[in-house]
């Protein structure tokens, strides 16, 4: 069994440490969101499946209607095997296309959709999956292979932030 990458723990306070918000408030476009799964363990889900199926917890009820013609972005925080991004951009492109099929010739003009990708971390090492060269691919971020612990998913936010502290301590 391989053994576990060292973790690295993301906090908020690194990014604006400065300020210290206590709420963050988030303008944005319209925010469409997907659930995909493929480390969780989840109700009905058999061990084998975990890390080698991709389990739809969330999906978006006519997503070739409301995708169609748009310019789209699909955003994750961690491109690791790349395996649920190439699902999320698959299915998606099927979504659409299935709509695209259900328009009148004179309607098809013009309602092409252009997606994009943005990983706000990026691990550098091998991928297992891939994306079309006509979805333009962003990260904010190239990390080796560890293991990024992010603040939503801690259950104790001020454990990981202590460990954070400890180990950007130790890190100095």
């Amino acid at each position: 069994m391989a053994s576990e990458p060292p973790h690295h723990r993301i906090t908020y306070n690194e990014e604006i440490a400065e300020f210290k918000p206590d709420l963050i408030i988030a303008i944005v476009y319209p925010i469409f969101a997907i659930g995909l799964s493929l480390y969780e363990s989840l109700p009905g889900i058999k061990a084998e499946q975990i890390g080698s199926q991709i389990v739809r917890t969330q999906w978006l009820h006519d997503a070739g209607q409301i995708l169609r013609g748009k310019r789209v972005l699909i955003v994750d925080e961690v491109d690791d095997t790349r395996t649920t991004l190439q699902y999320a951009v698959s299915e998606l492109q099927k979504d659409v296309e299935d709509a695209f099929k259900l328009l009148p010739e004179h309607e098809r003009e013009g309602s092409k959709t252009q997606f994009a990708v943005f990983a706000v971390h990026n691990k550098l090492k091998p991928k297992h999956g891939t994306l079309p060269d006509d979805v333009p691919y962003y990260a904010g971020e190239e990390v080796g292979d560890i293991w990024l612990d992010y603040p939503w998913e801690a259950t104790d936010i001020e454990e990981h932030d202590r460990l954070a502290l400890e180990q950007k301590v130790e890190g100095a």
